[in-house]
């Protein structure tokens, strides 16, 4: 339970170990400005923390302890293989009250809410409320499948509909702020819009899919691997690329500086 000592106020938030060497992940949200950090245990032990690296993108921050007996981190399972349905467990602190438990389902999965260019959220009916950013999600085989991040509430209070970053995609975030402190993220250089079923028809693709090129940053990595405008990306690095907001994560997923084959509709037909 990260807290969040700044000039202007003390806040509250959630957070997990995830390795014996004391590493603790939580939301950059609750960390962001911070003076000072303090993570309090389950069994009330206070440790200060350092600040590891964070990244504003994903909402995500890496800190790390020192405690002086041995501790036992959870792990990450596979957050693709979780199903609308499944049952989990939210852990968190609520309004500073503590260690809290809440149980639901996964109510949908993708969810985009406008909170970042990569959003792509784990939706729950758990009840979450403020405080729980950073907690674990927790799958019935107790691996962590996601971060708690936000709640949708008119009232400010839990209303059923919480969001949680999935672990396929906290992971290597979390692995490149541990090893580098920062994020590097792929970056391939183009605008792009949705695929309409009309543009799908117009230019005979069987059906709506991919990303449509707008516009091509001068000298950027598609400019130089000859994309055009009027391109529609099919995949990327091997990996289909379903609808328009799916390209970015996977662009920024892959490595810096890595050469990929990339397929494009065109002339109404595949190019590679």
């Amino acid at each position: 339970l990260p807290e969040n000592k700044s000039r202007r106020a003390t806040s509250l938030g959630s957070g997990f170990i995830i390795n014996d060497q004391g590493y603790v992940v939580t939301n950059n949200h609750v960390i962001q400005d911070a003076d000072e950090i303090t993570v309090v245990l389950h069994d009330d032990t206070r440790l200060k923390a350092k600040l590891i690296g964070k990244d504003s993108r994903s909402d995500l921050a890496v800190l790390k302890i020192e405690p002086s007996v041995p501790i036992k981190g959870v792990k990450f399972g596979d957050s693709s293989k979780a199903n609308v349905g499944d049952w989990i467990l939210a852990i968190g602190n609520p309004f500073g009250l503590g260690g809290t438990v809440t149980a639901g389902i996964i109510s949908a999965r993708g969810r985009n809410i406008n909170a970042g260019p990569y959003d792509d959220f784990i939706q729950t009916d758990a009840s979450i409320n403020r405080g729980n950013s950073g907690g674990p999600m927790f799958n019935l085989n107790g691996d962590v499948i996601g971060i708690n991040t936000a709640i949708f509430s008119p009232s400010g209070g839990s209303v059923g509909i919480g969001f949680a970053i999935p672990s396929s995609a906290a992971e290597p975030v979390i692995r490149q702020l541990i090893e580098n402190g920062e994020v590097q993220r792929g970056w391939l250089g183009v605008h792009i819009q949705q695929v309409t079923e009309e543009i799908a028809e117009s230019l005979e693709l069987e059906k709506p899919q991919g990303a449509l090129v707008a516009s091509i940053i001068e000298n950027g990595p598609a400019a130089s691997a000859n994309i055009q405008p009027g391109d529609i990306i099919l995949s990327f690095d091997g990996k289909a690329v379903e609808k328009m907001s799916s390209l970015p994560k996977i662009v920024a997923d892959t490595k810096v500086g890595k050469t990929v084959e990339v397929v494009v509709w065109r002339n109404k037909s595949k190019k590679i």
